[in-house]
């Protein structure tokens, strides 16, 4: 069986399950997870290779390291994927040495706002994006919009395809109450919307919906005064493991995501709570940002509306809660969407597909 390393540098923060999901349902190919330094999460597991030890220096400048080398060259790669633009970088020159193909999946912010930043910061990660969208022989985007940016910062466009990384369904749940009338799951961060959400809820008064904030961030002390100053009922739960995280949705009405696009460019690449939301049986109020249209089926999976339109946000809210039939009927064509779109046994077949392609690529080189 061909063997992938699955390459993450910070190995792994409890915001990416995609990784370790995907990566677990591979059936033809033997994956191994590596990373530069361990993040304590409760995604973190004993197996995992970790390279570099706490305070130690990670890389050079260069992403060239001999201990990388060895690391890697002991785990016997037939191929490398990275997860993230910059990650990719720092382990190109690694699988070039190695002689094996390099396949990179873009999430998101590694092509929306790293390389905007101001200064070097910003010019060093265009330059990393250029060496390793040359040196990958497959980038992968999470949605058509990343796909178009990583184009635009300098890809191959025959290089890059868009691959959606799924989700698991679970089977057909007995329906249960719904303690809140709408579920938020995410970081609590600009891009994330979630001041748009209070102050579309401040026009909800006279239903009173129950909102449930699943997550933490840097804005959660100033939404939390703003969901005060507003009266509005939204209960900030903290970060919680993704089993808490899914019993949650499953409570929930609906599933919000009111997705923008932040002041310093960061954008959403296909939130993966969206996936998981409608896999459940539960309709999606969110908006037209990034891929969220590739997932989300505007009137018959969930409603969807302008980036940063709070009237738009209220009404598909007022809609879903006060229309139960209406409800009901699309969280079931939410279910069926995902189950023939984007469930991650069908997707992880196709990575398959895709890897076996690389491979083949890399040993007949000249075909």
């Amino acid at each position: 069986m061909n063997r992938v390393v699955v390459w993450r540098s910070a190995m792994l923060p409890a915001s990416e399950t995609f990784v370790r999901a995907q990566a677990r349902a591979l059936s033809r190919w033997e994956a191994h997870f590596a990373g530069a330094f361990r993040v304590p999460s409760v995604l973190a597991e004993d197996d995992d290779v970790i390279v570099f030890p706490p305070g130690f220096l990670r890389l050079r400048l260069t992403g060239r390291s001999p201990r990388l080398y060895r690391t890697m060259a002991d785990l016997r790669p037939d191929l490398v994927h990275a997860h993230f633009g910059g990650d990719g970088w720092l382990v190109s020159a690694t699988a070039a040495a190695l002689g094996v193909p390099l396949v990179v999946t873009l999430h998101g912010h590694d092509v929306t706002r790293q390389p905007y930043a101001r200064g070097a910061k910003g010019l060093r990660h265009r330059r990393n994006l250029r060496t390793v969208f040359r040196r990958a022989a497959l980038i992968i985007a999470v949605s058509g919009p990343v796909r178009e940016r990583a184009i635009a910062l300098g890809a191959e466009p025959s290089k890059v395809c868009v691959h959606h990384t799924g989700v698991p369904v679970p089977p057909p749940a007995v329906p249960r109450s719904k303690r809140w009338d709408a579920v938020f799951v995410g970081r609590l961060v600009e891009k994330k919307g979630l001041d748009d959400l209070i102050a579309a809820l401040a026009g909800l008064s006279d239903l009173t919906p129950r909102v449930l904030v699943v997550g933490d961030g840097p804005l959660r002390e100033s939404l939390t005064e703003q969901a005060r100053t507003l009266s509005v009922d939204v209960t900030f739960a903290g970060t919680l493991d993704h089993a808490a995280a899914g019993r949650s949705m499953a409570e929930g009405k609906v599933f919000v995501s009111p997705s923008r696009t932040a002041a310093n460019g960061d954008a959403e690449g296909l939130p993966t709570t969206i996936l998981e939301a409608q896999a459940l049986g539960i309709p999606v109020v969110s908006t037209r940002h990034s891929g969220i249209p590739e997932a989300v089926v505007h009137g018959e999976t969930g409603l969807l509306g302008a980036e940063g339109d709070r009237a738009a946000l209220a009404a598909h809210l007022r809609a879903l809660l006060t229309e139960d039939g209406l409800r009901e009927r699309m969280g079931k064509q939410a279910r069926a969407h995902i189950e023939q779109h984007f469930d991650v046994a069908a997707q992880t077949a196709r990575l398959e597909d895709l890897y076996d392609r690389v491979s083949r690529c890399a040993a007949a080189p000249g075909e």
